[in-house]
C-alpha cells in the first residue's frame, strides 16, 4: 500500500488577510452528522455570534433536521446565510475569530479546517477522525468532546496566534507539497513498472 497523501490547500487561502472580528464561523453541509445544532448551542453558551454557511440538500432527513432542529435554534446573533462563493468564503475565514467543526462522524479529512488554518484562523473541532490529526490542540485550535468544551474553547481562541496557524498549514498542507507527493508516487510507480517489465 502507498502512503496516504494529504489534501492540499490552494495558495489563494494563504494570501487571505483581514482584521479579526468577534464571530465564530461554521462551513458545512446542513445535516445531522455535521453537528450544526452543537455549534449553535456552544455559541450561545459562549455569548458569541455565529455565522453558519452551507447548503441544505434536498434529502428528507437533511430538510427535516434544518426545519426542526437548526432553524428554531437560530436568533439575531446565530445566523444561517446559506451557501457562499469562494471569494466570500475566503473573506469570512480570514475575519472569523474561530471556525467550528462539531462533527458527530469521524471525518476522513477536513478541507475547511485546513483552509481556515491557511487563513490564520484557529479551528475548534470534535476530536474525531482526521480532525484530531489536523488540529494541534492549544496551538492551532482546540479539540473538544462536547458543546460545553467548545464554548470554553471559543472564549480562549483569541489567545492563539493566527500566524502560527498559517505557518502550520503552509508546512503541512500547501498545494505545492501535495503536488510533489503525487509526482513522487508516480515516479516510484513508473520505476516499478519499468523494472518489472525488464
Amino acid at each position: 500500500m502507498l502512503a496516504p497523501i494529504e489534501n492540499g490547500v490552494a495558495d489563494y487561502f494563504f494570501g487571505a488577510s483581514a482584521a479579526k472580528r468577534n464571530f465564530a464561523l461554521m462551513l458545512a453541509r446542513i445535516c445531522p452528522e455535521k453537528g450544526v445544532h452543537l455549534a449553535i448551542d456552544a455559541a450561545k453558551r459562549a455569548a458569541m455570534p455565529l455565522i453558519i454557511c452551507g447548503e441544505v440538500f434536498p434529502y428528507a432527513t437533511h430538510r427535516q433536521y434544518f426545519e426542526t432542529t437548526v432553524k428554531p435554534a437560530l436568533d439575531q446573533l446565530r445566523r444561517f446565510i446559506g451557501p457562499v462563493g469562494l471569494a466570500r468564503k475566503r473573506r469570512l475565514l480570514a475575519m472569523a475569530r474561530c471556525v467550528l467543526i462539531p462533527s458527530l462522524a469521524p471525518e476522513t479529512s477536513s478541507l475547511v479546517a485546513r483552509e481556515a488554518l491557511a487563513c490564520g484562523t484557529p479551528v475548534i473541532a470534535s476530536a474525531r477522525g482526521a480532525l484530531a490529526e489536523t488540529i494541534e490542540h492549544g496551538r492551532t485550535g482546540f479539540l473538544v468532546r462536547d458543546e460545553v468544551e467548545m464554548a470554553k474553547a471559543m472564549m480562549d481562541a483569541s489567545a492563539l496566534d493566527g500566524e502560527v496557524c498559517r505557518c502550520s498549514a503552509r508546512q503541512r498542507y500547501s498545494l505545492g507539497r501535495t503536488n510533489k507527493s503525487y509526482l513522487s508516487v508516480y515516479e516510484t510507480l513508473s520505476r516499478m513498472a519499468i523494472s518489472g517489465a525488464a
